[in-house]
């Protein structure tokens, strides 16, 4: 599909690097830039009182507490919002320089609250950017990756440290085993793939079976990739006991892919270890954009 409309969220103390991350991407292909700028989500504070107080003095012990607690979440309320403010007008000043169409708006959310702040936002996009900044906090990233991408159906765009992100690849490496996410993930990635020079579809492991795979696997999917234009060939690898991603990741290297398409997989419970586990695959390997769909 076309993208038309962008989001990009970032943290009250990141840079400005993801934001100009997205206005170039948004640049690229004339669409609208949507910036959402959170608060980082505040630290649990738990009460620890002595065991050897009297009922009266731990009521007492109880109550100062609460008072010390609500303080410091007003005070930390201030600050976060004046925080927030001057993040956005900086935000307005560089976007107002750099890209006409776009909004900016501010969200101040408790950590149970970052992920519909942010699914909110990401039903109405086509698209959201995880940049090098966000996918780097670890407290605020892996909560938007669930509300973006998990809570909606919408596809996001990971963009590490040093990538040079573009929604026009010419070379893009696709990871496909016949399961709905990556059926998804292709179906959210066809303009992309249909512009490329070149698109490759990697199986790791394949086996030929009627309900999966099919007979030849990968021929399916090229099929259909052809009849919307893309340039396609399949590329059957054997993970010789390395990890699937780690397969993926190697052959995007070697066929210099500029990009990797790719469903995501994960139970709720298994969000945060995709997010960290996206983040460790791109550590040490040279950095590619990595779109994913759920």
């Amino acid at each position: 599909m076309a993208f038309r409309s962008v989001l990009s969220v970032t943290g009250a103390d990141h840079s400005d690097q993801d934001v100009r991350t997205a206005a170039s991407l948004c640049a690229e292909v004339g669409a609208y830039l949507s910036v959402l700028v959170m608060s980082p989500p505040p630290l649990i504070m738990r009460l620890r009182c002595s065991a050897m107080a009297s009922p009266s003095g731990l009521e007492n012990a109880h109550a100062i507490a609460a008072l010390e607690k609500r303080y410091r979440q007003i005070e930390r309320f201030s600050q976060d919002i004046a925080s927030l403010e001057k993040t956005s007008r900086e935000i307005h000043k560089l976007l107002r320089a750099t890209w006409r169409c776009y909004d900016a708006d501010i969200a101040n959310c408790d950590q149970a609250s970052v992920g519909d702040a942010v699914r909110q936002r990401a039903l109405c996009n086509d698209l959201t950017i995880v940049g090098p900044a966000l996918l780097n906090d670890i407290n605020l990233g892996p909560l938007v990756i669930n509300g973006s991408l998990f809570d909606t159906g919408k596809p996001v765009l990971v963009v590490p440290e040093g990538a040079e992100a573009t929604l026009s690849p010419r070379r893009v490496l696709v990871g496909w085993d016949s399961r709905v996410e990556a059926s998804r993930s292709v179906r959210e990635a066809l303009d992309l793939l249909a512009g490329a020079e070149e698109v490759r579809v990697a199986l790791v492991d394949p086996e030929a079976t009627c309900t999966g795979n099919g007979a030849e696997p990968g021929a399916d999917i090229a099929a259909y990739l052809t009849r919307h234009g893309a340039r396609v060939s399949v590329d059957r690898l054997a993970s010789a006991g390395k990890p699937v991603a780690m397969v993926l990741a190697q052959h995007a290297i070697d066929t210099s892919a500029d990009m990797i398409v790719m469903g995501a997989y994960g139970s709720r419970r298994l969000r945060e270890r995709l997010f960290g586990g996206v983040t460790r695959w791109i550590v040490g390997k040279p950095p590619l954009p990595l779109f994913l769909a759920r």
